[in-house]
Order: structure tokens, then sequence, then C-alpha cells
């Protein structure tokens, strides 16, 4: 459990900010300041392991806060110009959001704390995953179970080898190169290691029939006879 503090003169960005860190199981709310005088005295009477900061703070900005902090917690800023997100990372943070913070961003930002956090158990070597929000609950899900993916509109559903699917908001063009998957369909892309066997109009994987679209079967086929070769 990672203590967070919100750093936020917004009093709307710091309620969203607020209301997406109580829907992550291993964040906890240590409380929101509206700058950097409120911040010292939240900081000296508890720990906190995790800053939400904004750049633009009134009085003393953001970034001269952090530089002022002996031993500043793990920081993730958030600014509504894009143009101040590079001095983030000279100051150390671990990412940064742009307002509006959208909230798959924002789990994209905090699983990056979660990775560098020593006292959790970091995954097996070679293995990798992320937390999907599934009907308001978070849920682990390691990349190479994942057998295909389908569009959904706003959503996706995810197919995993054990049989399970589960539905996220999200966008498939946006989670392809993330995941690491090939495309094979306007609505399907498929992990290349869960595939079966296939054909120039479907592919099977994890016991589905996926369909090989039209502008995809060159490109598809070139890939699955490379990968064969290379494997």
């Amino acid at each position: 459990m990672l203590n967070c503090l919100i750093v936020e003169d917004e009093p709307l960005a710091a309620t969203i900010l607020e209301d997406y860190i109580r829907q992550v199981p291993w964040l906890r709310l240590a409380g929101r300041c509206p700058d950097a005088v409120h911040a010292f005295e939240a900081l000296r009477q508890q720990a906190v392991e995790v800053l939400f900061l904004d750049i633009h703070l009134p009085g003393l900005k953001g970034p001269d806060f952090l530089r002022s902090l002996p031993r500043p917690p793990k920081t993730i800023l958030t600014t509504a110009y894009e143009e101040y997100a590079l001095e983030g990372f000279d100051i150390g943070a671990v990412d940064y959001l742009l307002k509006p913070i959208d909230f798959d961003r924002f789990l994209k930002a905090v699983q990056k704390l979660r990775t560098a956090e020593p006292g959790l158990t970091p995954p097996p070597p070679g293995r990798s995953f992320y937390f999907y929000n599934v009907n308001k609950k978070m849920v682990r899900v390691w990349l190479d179970e994942i057998v295909c993916v389908e569009s959904l509109k706003e959503y996706v559903r995810l197919y995993l080898a054990d049989g399970r699917s589960l539905v996220t908001k999200g966008q498939i063009g946006a989670m392809e190169n993330e995941l690491g998957l090939w495309r094979v369909h306007r609505s399907f892309m498929v992990a290349l290691s869960h595939v079966e066997s296939y054909s120039a109009t479907e592919i099977t994987a994890g016991g589905m029939i996926i369909p090989v679209g039209r502008q995809y079967k060159e490109q598809t086929l070139e890939k699955l006879a490379q990968y064969s070769a290379g494997n």
C-alpha cells in the first residue's frame, strides 16, 4: 500500500485524482493540498510514498518544491501544458500526466511506481503484467497469457489462455504497441505465440477462430511465416 499526497490547486483536477487513487487497491489517499506550504506540513506529519504534484502551483512552483525536499517521495507530475513535461524528467519524476487526466493513462503512470517500489514483490523474470479496470476492480493480467484482443468500440475484450475473457475500457489501436500483439483484423489482434493454425482467411489461437482482414492478410501471412522460421 502506497500513501499518496495530491498537491493541486485546481479542485476539479484534485477530485479526479482522488477518485482514481481510491479505485486502485494498492494506493491509499493520504490527503490533498492546494499549495506547497500545506504540502510541507502534510509531509512533516505523515509518511508519504507518492506525490501527485501540479507543476503550476500558486507561490512556490511544483518543480521548485520538489527540489527543496531532502528526501522527496516518488513523484508523478500533473500539468495542463505538454511543453513543460520534459522538466519533470530533469528532476527525477516517475511520470507526468497531462490534464484532463484519463484513467487509463493514470494507471500506466502508477504501474511504474509499483514496478520501481522495492518493498513490493517483483514479477518473475521475463514476465510482464498490467492492471486493468474490470467492473470497477483492478485485475492483474499477465501479458503472455493474452491470446487475442477484440475491439468493442470504446472497450476491448481480452481473451486469456485459461479460457477467461475480460472487458475493459480502451482502444485496440492504442493497445497494439503496448501489448506487442499482431493486428490481423480491424477488430482483432493476436499473440503469435498462441497461434495453433492459420490460413489466408482465419487464425486459430487458444481454441478461438479469429478472422484475418483482407487489408491485413499479406502482412499477417508474412509475419507468421517469419515467426515460424524463427522458432
